[in-house]
Order: C-alpha cells, then sequence, then structure tokens
C-alpha cells in the first residue's frame, strides 16, 4: 500500500516553507513540525526580517508546536527541515525531545553532524530526503546573491 503522508509528502511542505523564505529574501531553509500525520508547526528562515541570529526555521518551528501542544516537549513529533541543522538548532532540538528530525540537504559547513551527534539520544535521524530539491534551492539564492 502506498503511505501519501511519507516523508517526502512533508518534505515537499518543508520545502515550500524554504521557498518562501527564497522570496522573503532570507536563506531558504524551511520546516514543519508533524505529530500523528498532522502539520503543527511551519516556518522557515527570518533573520533578516527579525533581525535576530537565532530566527532559523527550526526555532521557529520548535516554538510554534510548543505553542500548539501547550508544553515545551514535542515528544511524538517529527521536525522535517530542508537542511541540516546547524549547532544551535540541534541543541535546542535535543531539550524539545522530538521524536525524529528529517533533513534534506547536508550542511557541509556548519551542520551538526560535523561536531558530533548533538541530537538526543532517543530522537531518530533521516536524512537525504528530496537532498537535490533543497540543496538547489540553497544555490540558487547563493548564485543571486553574488550577481
Amino acid at each position: 500500500m502506498i503511505e501519501p503522508f511519507d516523508d517526502e509528502y512533508f518534505m515537499k511542505l518543508a520545502l515550500k516553507e524554504a521557498e518562501r523564505a527564497f522570496e522573503e529574501d532570507e536563506i531558504p531553509v524551511g520546516a514543519v513540525v508533524v505529530a500523528k500525520k498532522q502539520v503543527i508547526a511551519r516556518a522557515h528562515n527570518l533573520t533578516e526580517k527579525l533581525t535576530d541570529v537565532t530566527a532559523h526555521a527550526e526555532m521557529q518551528a520548535i516554538t510554534s508546536a510548543a505553542n500548539f501542544l501547550g508544553g515545551k516537549y514535542l515528544k511524538g513529533c517529527t521536525l522535517y527541515v530542508t537542511l541540516e541543522p546547524c549547532v544551535m538548532c540541534a541543541g535546542a532540538l535535543y531539550w524539545s525531545q522530538l521524536d525524529r528530525i528529517v533533513f534534506g540537504a547536508k550542511d557541509e559547513k556548519r551542520g551538526a553532524g560535523k561536531v558530533g551527534d548533538l541530537y538526543h539520544p532517543k530522537t531518530k535521524i533521516t536524512n537525504g530526503i528530496m537532498e537535490n530539491d533543497a540543496r538547489k534551492l540553497l544555490l540558487n539564492f547563493f548564485a543571486k546573491k553574488r550577481n
């Protein structure tokens, strides 16, 4: 049986958030938080708009999901994010106690994987979902910035 609400389905929603960031001249990273196959939070980078270096898509999504659930822990939830979380976001994700983190493209320069395992030991990590789409959006953004 085909599962309509699989990792690719939710990553496409995160990519839509990343496209919104691109349109707003933000680094195009998008995120969604899912609980019981329902999206409970959507976010994208807002560092320029908010003039806040901590306003990454993941941080915005954590806050929104916690508000939706009425508590600080995101047990039973999955975060879909288009780019591998940075060290700052990985720390926040650790404390949120997500069940899963699914990301698209690896961040070879600043990704949390560069410094070791920073995620909660019970959090399952899946990467490479729609990686090419996520990477292409980022490359297009930075090419536009250089021109």
